[in-house]
């Protein structure tokens, strides 16, 4: 059991499940209608950004707030829309969240998604059960690799930031963490950012998939 109180705050897409393809297909379909295209080097530059910052990166024009809202709605009813059919946790993910809840550790998303695209999630996976604190977009003023999210997490959960770890896959997400004074897990199983980039943005720990970590190590890695 964890001798002092400690957390480990997930991020989402590409941490706990892999849909970045489905979020991909939505920002095509959405900027197709819009006039522009999309592409791996726009998903790329986005990556881990809240919609908002998205929106005014993509189109650079002036949408009034309840505008931006709009759109970004549009693509996330798209994704939710092929999320619905079928989403899968990585793997190890399911073990390490029952692990690390019988250590006691305590656990929470930060993610950069809307609030209804992380409940759909969670409640597909049946991993809901884990979780004390949800952050997402409409939590934060401020996209990964500001802290915020993460920040906002551990005050959710009580926990100081140096007594919580963060799992990541995004070298933006590692940058958040770093910045908010946490630790950082990386998992590259997605594949969306070389390990030797997650390594140089300051991970503490990169694994090829959950499976190769465990509950106990990240008690070792808070100092038990």
């Amino acid at each position: 059991m964890a001798t002092e109180p400690c957390a480990v705050i997930w991020d989402v897409d590409g941490t706990l499940v892999d849909t970045a393809k489905m979020h991909f297909d939505a920002w095509v379909r959405l900027a197709g209608e819009m006039g522009r295209p999309f592409s791996k080097d726009d998903f790329a530059a986005t990556f881990g950004r809240r919609n908002p910052e998205i929106i005014r990166y993509l189109f650079r024009e002036e949408f009034t707030d309840p505008q931006v809202a709009e759109i970004g709605e549009r693509k996330e009813t798209y994704y939710r829309t092929v999320a619905e059919t079928g989403v899968e946790l990585l793997p190890g993910v399911r073990s390490l969240l029952k692990d690390l809840h019988r250590l006691g550790v305590h656990q929470a998303v930060g993610s950069s998604a809307p609030r209804a695209n992380l409940d759909l999630i969670l409640k597909i996976t049946k991993s809901d059960e884990f979780f004390e604190a949800i952050v997402g977009m409409e939590d934060t003023t401020r996209g990964k690799p500001d802290p915020e999210v993460f920040l906002v997490a551990a005050r959710k959960l009580g926990i100081p930031p140096s007594r919580c770890i963060v799992f990541e896959d995004a070298v933006a997400g590692v940058q958040a963490a770093k910045a908010g004074g946490m630790k950082c897990v990386v998992v590259t199983f997605a594949g969306h950012h070389p390990a030797e980039r997650l390594r140089e943005a300051g991970a503490d720990r990169v694994v090829k998939c959950f499976t190769e970590t465990s509950a106990d190590e990240v008690l070792a890695m808070l100092g038990g």
